[in-house]
């Protein structure tokens, strides 16, 4: 069903295989999309994001009780955002 596709790396310009079954993953986890890095160049991205084990975090405001808090993700204003008591708090109740 799938055929082994030589793509280009879009950060070094080097070919790199995508192979049948890295696409029968892909599809069976539901990517729309090939990948667009090799290997060398994916583990070098996720090694300068992950530079000194820091993660950043972003202030922002707890939807149930109004304290400040951080979180390692963009708020969005179309979901609400908890502290961790109040993560905790919600999650024991499901």
């Amino acid at each position: 069903m799938y055929e082994d596709k030589t793509l280009v790396c879009r950060d070094c310009g080097n070919e790199f295989v995508f192979t049948a079954g890295e696409q029968a993953f892909y599809a069976e986890k539901g990517f729309q999309n090939e990948p667009t890095r090799c290997k060398a160049c994916r583990d070098a991205r996720k090694a300068s994001r992950n530079a000194g084990g820091e993660r950043e975090m972003f202030d922002t405001v707890c939807a149930e009780c109004g304290k400040p808090t951080r979180v390692p993700f963009i708020p969005r204003n179309d979901r609400p955002i908890y502290c961790s008591e109040c993560f905790a708090a919600r999650r024991q109740q499901m």
